[in-house]
């Protein structure tokens, strides 16, 4: 169906190639989907009425910033409105409510320690309502910036797209949920931050508005040449600093239920448990974090018996799980924004 009704079998191998690499042609898309140009063209605008976004994200260790995850408990009648002032903030990137309305996580990037201790020492311990909060540094980010699904789900019905299927790209590819495949906390991820121009924090702006925005658009905003918009695009891909993720609900897919994951993990497996979950379908988002829980994962499951089956088949077997926090997502007030202080 080209317009309106059920998604079918196109819309998701749409959505995972543009995961792949969501600046990628539709003449290419096309070719790899095996279906005209006009149709990806048609389809890709009927996903964005019901709204699919295409969003250029900095990455925080390219880029000089510290990862923060915050678990704030509140009373349940502030909240939400606790939750829509943390989304206002430039320097988040999601805000998600879960526990029973009680409870809300927060991830935002700092530069400096003063950035960090203005909002945990001073403003959300003044904030009335709020009865405890606990923050955890992202050590390293196993899978994900932040997404709202894996493409790899869609892996077995969708044809892949290879690296030289990119116009104009020389950077690597992204993994399935927008993230570069240089690894956070690996020695590339480690080297010293990129330092950002004036025309790159102008590409960074529009690409958080439409990561699809044409060269010519890059360029007007820029004012900027054609040519040295696309040397500044290249830099920023090939050194890590910028990755494209795919925003659409996983709702109209048919996952209605997104739950967080607190594990405890033995140190010496802390490493195996986090690479093996990047891996898993269901999981949009890991990370090694500090506090008692020292790993934090995002999963999007169909039902609470998808979600069970995970539990008792994909991460029970895993060594040296020690204990498991589930915390079900209630309703996601900010995702894949750009936080870039």
């Amino acid at each position: 169906m080209e317009s309106g009704g059920a998604l079918d079998q196109l819309d998701p191998q749409l959505l995972e190639a543009l995961q792949l690499d969501g600046r990628t042609p539709f003449s290419r898309l096309a070719r790899r989907l095996d279906v005209s140009e006009r149709t990806v063209a048609r389809r890709y605008q009927r996903l964005r009425s019901l709204g699919l976004r295409i969003v250029g994200q900095p990455v925080p260790d390219r880029l000089g910033l510290v990862r923060w995850l915050l678990r704030l408990r509140c009373t349940p009648d502030a909240a939400g409105t606790i939750a829509d002032a943390l989304a206002r903030r430039p320097d988040t990137t999601w805000v998600t409510l879960a526990s029973g309305g009680t409870e809300l996580y927060c991830a935002l990037n700092t530069r400096s320690a003063d950035e960090r201790n203005a909002l945990l020492l001073r403003k959300l311990p003044r904030t009335p309502h709020v009865l405890s909060v606990s923050a955890h540094c992202m050590m390293r980010i196993y899978v994900g910036t932040t997404s709202t699904w894996h493409a790899t789900r869609f892996r077995p019905a969708a044809p892949a797209v290879d690296s030289g299927a990119v116009a104009g790209r020389s950077g690597p590819l992204t993994g399935g949920s927008g993230t570069p495949t240089v690894p956070s906390g690996s020695s590339a991820a480690s080297a010293t931050p990129l330092t950002l121009d004036a025309t790159d924090r102008v590409l960074f702006a529009e690409l958080a508005r439409d990561g699809r925005a044409t060269l010519p658009e890059l360029a007007r905003a820029a004012g900027r040449s054609p040519s040295s918009v696309q040397r500044h695009l290249d830099r920023l891909r090939t050194e890590g600093a910028l990755s494209l993720s795919v925003d659409f609900d996983p709702e109209l897919l048919g996952y209605h239920m997104a739950t967080q994951l607190w594990l405890n993990v033995a140190p010496a497996h802390l490493r195996t448990v986090g690479e093996t979950l990047a891996t898993h379908p269901a999981i949009a988002f890991a990370a090694a974090i500090t506090g008692p829980s020292n790993l934090v994962a995002s999963g999007v499951f169909r039902t609470p018996a998808d979600l069970y089956d995970y539990i008792d088949g994909h991460i029970g077997p895993l060594p040296g799980i020690q204990s498991i926090e589930t915390a079900p997502t209630l309703r996601e007030v900010k995702r894949l924004a750009p936080a870039l202080p």
